[in-house]
This record gives C-alpha cells, sequence and structure tokens, in this order.
C-alpha cells in the first residue's frame, strides 16, 4: 500500500497540525478553510507526499492508524482514549486466535481496537443495548476493515451471554458490579477480566462485588500519558495534558475452592523464578 488508490481511507494533515480522515474517490472534492483538493490529485499520489490546495496550502497524506481511527471516531458515548485501550489489550493478553467478549459497544471504536488485535483468526462478540449505537458502531467497525472478525449482538446482559470458555471479557458499562456472574460463566478457567470506569465511587462498588464472586488476582490501575514539545531548543512538557480518564481493573477468573485467598497481592506482584534469557 506504498500509493493512494479509489477508495482507499487516508489521513490528510495541514501545515498545523490538523488531521482529517478522507475516503477517496475519483472525482470527489476536499473542502477546507485553505482551499480545496481534488480526490484525483491525492489518487497514485505515495504516501508520506503532499498535496496542495487551489490557494497553495500544503496537505500530508498519510495512511491511518488504528491509533487515527479511534481519534476521529464521533463522540456519541464516552471513549476509551488510545492510551487506555491498547494497554487493556496487552493486559486481556489478546493476539490472534483469542476470543472475547465485550459489553458495552458504544461508538466502536474499542471493538475495532479488539479485533486488530485478534485479527486474522480470533473473533469479538460485543453486546450493546442501543439500535443507534449498534448502526453506529456497524459503520465503525466496517471502516477499520474488520466487519468479518465482529459479532455486535443487541442484548440486555442480564440475559448472559451466548458463548462460553472465551479468552477474555470486557465491560465498559456504568454498573459493572451487576455483570460478574455473566462474566464469570462465559469465561473460560484463568481468563482474563477487564473493566473501565470513571469514577472512584464504581472502582469501590466493583471491588465490593468482586469479593462475592471468584476473581483473584486484581489490580485496579491509571494510566497518565505526558506529551512533550517537540522543539530541540526548548524541549520540555507541554503545556495541556490529558489526565484522568478512567480506572482499569483487571482480575483473573479463579476455580480453585478458597478463592478468597488469592483476591490480591498487596505487597505487589515480585517474580522470584524468572525464566533465564536463550543465550544459545
Amino acid at each position: 500500500m506504498g500509493r493512494v488508490s479509489a477508495g482507499d481511507t487516508v489521513v490528510m494533515v495541514d501545515i498545523k497540525g490538523k488531521r482529517y480522515l478522507l475516503k477517496v474517490e475519483p472525482g470527489g472534492r476536499f473542502e477546507t478553510n485553505r482551499g480545496y483538493i481534488l480526490h484525483d490529485d491525492v489518487i497514485e499520489k505515495a504516501y508520506g507526499d503532499e498535496v496542495y490546495t487551489n490557494k497553495g496550502f500544503p496537505f500530508l497524506i498519510l495512511s491511518p492508524s488504528t491509533y487515527d481511527l479511534i481519534q476521529s471516531t464521533r463522540r456519541v458515548t464516552q471513549i476509551i482514549y488510545p492510551k487506555d485501550a491498547f494497554y487493556i489489550v496487552f493486559r486481556l493478553d489478546l493476539y490472534s486466535g483469542k476470543r472475547v467478549i465485550e459489553a458495552g459497544t458504544g461508538s466502536g471504536a474499542f471493538t475495532a481496537v479488539l479485533a486488530k488485535a485478534v485479527m486474522p483468526d480470533g473473533r469479538v462478540f460485543s453486546y450493546e443495548m442501543r439500535e443507534s449505537m449498534i448502526e453506529y458502531a456497524t459503520k465503525t467497525v466496517k471502516n477499520a476493515g474488520v466487519s468479518d472478525l465482529v459479532e455486535i449482538k443487541k442484548r440486555d446482559i442480564r440475559e448472559g451471554f451466548d458463548e462460553e470458555d472465551v479468552d477474555a471479557v470486557f465491560l465498559d458499562l456504568r454498573t459493572p458490579w451487576y455483570y460478574l456472574d455473566q462474566a464469570y460463566s462465559a469465561l473460560k478457567p484463568g481468563g482474563h477480566f477487564g473493566c473501565l470506569v470513571p469514577t472512584a465511587n464504581q472502582v469501590i462498588e466493583l471491588l465490593k462485588a468482586m469479593k462475592e464472586h471468584k476473581f483473584g488476582d486484581i489490580e485496579v490501575e491509571e494510566l497518565i500519558l505526558r506529551r512533550f514539545k517537540v522543539v530541540a531548543e526548548r524541549f520540555r512538557p507541554e503545556d495541556r495534558m490529558v489526565a484522568h480518564t478512567a480506572y482499569l481493573i483487571f482480575a483473573r477468573k479463579l476455580t480453585c475452592r478458597d478463592a478468597g485467598s488469592w483476591y490480591s497481592f498487596r505487597m505487589g506482584r515480585a517474580w522470584k523464578n524468572k525464566l533465564p534469557s536463550d543465550e544459545s
């Protein structure tokens, strides 16, 4: 994909860093406050090249990353920021072939992230109650090119999930503590549970409820991302930052009789028998 083809989705970046997601079609016209660009002038351009508006302003042409797709998704619901999204994928141990349930599809941006993590052989099962959100998420997933890996279901998850023995369950719900039975039933033994909530009160309610279920190795985390000014002569942090976005809760499904003994580890997660490096 070294050059732009008709039908491609590209990222157009202006000289001040403003980004536009654009589907390139023959005969189309991209309108901006700096003039317009004919789609035909973009087709066959190399990615990383630039194109000029009719007023002479340059735009950079880039292929969209998963990060770009998340950032460009319209905020019809609370979104999961990229700094959290990709860490969640890591903590849920998702890769090709894994099966994961998501409850709370929303705009579908994180659904697409999950699908890209488990592609090409995995599967994402996403549950949502609102028809308008299902329609929007279906478009988001299609634009991300992962429709064949995602099944979106309209369901009140109080009724439970259709799937069993999945590798991971992720809840993006206002009251996740009401659905721990359903998550536990769907997970395989030792499977990964994840949840995201924005307030401390929600974390407290969830932790209380998890004591009544066989979840263990529980951790609560928050990620802070700081950007820096890309100026060699005065390199320093930017004046503004996205600080708190959400609390992340992770756990494993336990099957032992005394799960309470493994609820959490207050002294940390020290590794005493690390695998030796392969020196051969």
